[in-house]
């Protein structure tokens, strides 16, 4: 009986230790972009924001003035309030 208490637990901490380690990178800084992925950046940013997107040229215009680490925010925005985080 000792050993499936044991078991179990292990089990427990193994999943609590996933779940902390996805949380944890899910909320760390998103990857650097240099500006030569702008047309990637803009283009995922398009499909973001769907129909409510500034024109290509603006976009393209911020992409290339923002940080490497604001153009890899908004490659990591998968929703339109997620990129109101990003500094572009």
């Amino acid at each position: 009986m000792n050993h499936l208490k044991f078991r179990a637990s292990s089990v427990t901490l193994a999943i609590s230790c996933s779940f902390a380690i996805v949380f944890l990178t899910g909320c760390s800084k998103a990857d650097l972009v240099p500006v030569t992925e702008c047309k990637a950046v803009v283009s995922h940013a398009k499909r973001v924001l769907g129909d409510k997107a500034p024109s290509s040229s603006q976009m393209l215009k911020q992409c290339k003035a923002a940080s490497d680490e604001a153009r890899g925010c908004v490659m990591a925005a998968d929703k339109p309030m997620k990129l109101l985080d990003c500094d572009f």
